[in-house]
């Protein structure tokens, strides 16, 4: 029961700590007007270079969005507590690390899906992108897992906020790495190989590539392989982002470094 209290009530409270502002209409830059300044950027390149189409650059675009609330606010969820000097007093508790910082992902996947969602409606008016009836749910559940594979990812950069000094910049790097590789804005057979070998173990990638089979008509059914792989990537980052926290814990306690950046 303890656990249960510290990853869904402790998570909150420290998603609620993450923003330091006096009125929430300050996130509408970057959770609102960002998604759509980006796909207006990717849809008009697109059709003045005379490649893709609407639809291929605002399903990129909107999902590969998720990146911004999945790996900023996962980063500082660590990075935060260190710079505000109370990190060690949380490590200093008894609470178990897994409800303890997964708890404080579940509220950055809500967010990470939410953007996208919004951003993949806002984009659909906008352009008048046609998407079968029988898509719109399956769609959904795909947003929701990108939300979750990119968190994964984005738990990964907390870790390392316990050696880097400024989250920011890294999460901005790998920003701009999913940008790239995950196919939001190329497609993957147009990447160089060495490029697209990568691309498969990157979050999004999988994800966007249902997404768009669906909106063209696909079935779910037809799209569960590359759903269930995204899902795996996600996974597979989840735990080696909890390992590498154990890891770097463990070394700042021996090194003293807990707080020092």
């Amino acid at each position: 029961m303890s656990s249960l209290r510290i990853f869904v009530i402790g998570g909150m409270t420290s998603y609620r700590a993450l923003f330091n502002w006096v009125t929430p209409w300050i996130l509408i830059p970057t959770f609102v007007v960002g998604p759509i300044t980006q796909m207006l950027l990717f849809v008009y390149i697109g059709r003045n270079a005379g490649i893709g189409s609407d639809e291929f650059f605002v399903i990129g675009n909107a999902l590969q969005y998720a990146a911004i609330p999945c790996l900023f606010a996962m980063g500082n969820t660590i990075a935060d507590e260190r710079r505000q000097m109370t990190l060690g007093i949380i490590l200093s508790t008894p609470a178990p690390r897994v409800p303890l910082f997964l708890g404080r992902a579940l509220p950055v996947i809500a967010n990470g899906f939410l953007v996208s969602l919004f951003a993949l409606v806002a984009g659909g008016l906008m352009f008048g992108i046609s998407v079968p009836a029988t898509a719109y749910l399956p769609i959904v559940g795909v947003t929701a897992v990108c939300a979750f594979s990119c968190t994964g990812l984005g738990l990964v950069g907390a870790a390392l906020s316990l050696r880097v000094r400024e989250t920011a910049v890294l999460s901005n790097v790998i920003f701009g790495v999913l940008l790239v590789f995950s196919g939001a804005n190329v497609p993957l057979d147009d990447l160089p190989d060495a490029m697209a070998a990568v691309s498969p173990w990157l979050p999004l990638t999988h994800g966007i590539a249902a997404a768009r089979a669906l909106a063209d008509g696909a079935t779910a059914g037809s799209v569960t392989g590359e759903v269930l792989r995204e899902v795996g990537v996600g996974a597979a980052y989840v735990v080696i982002g909890m390992a590498m926290l154990s890891y770097l814990e463990w070394e700042s306690r021996r090194r003293a470094t807990l707080e020092m950046a």
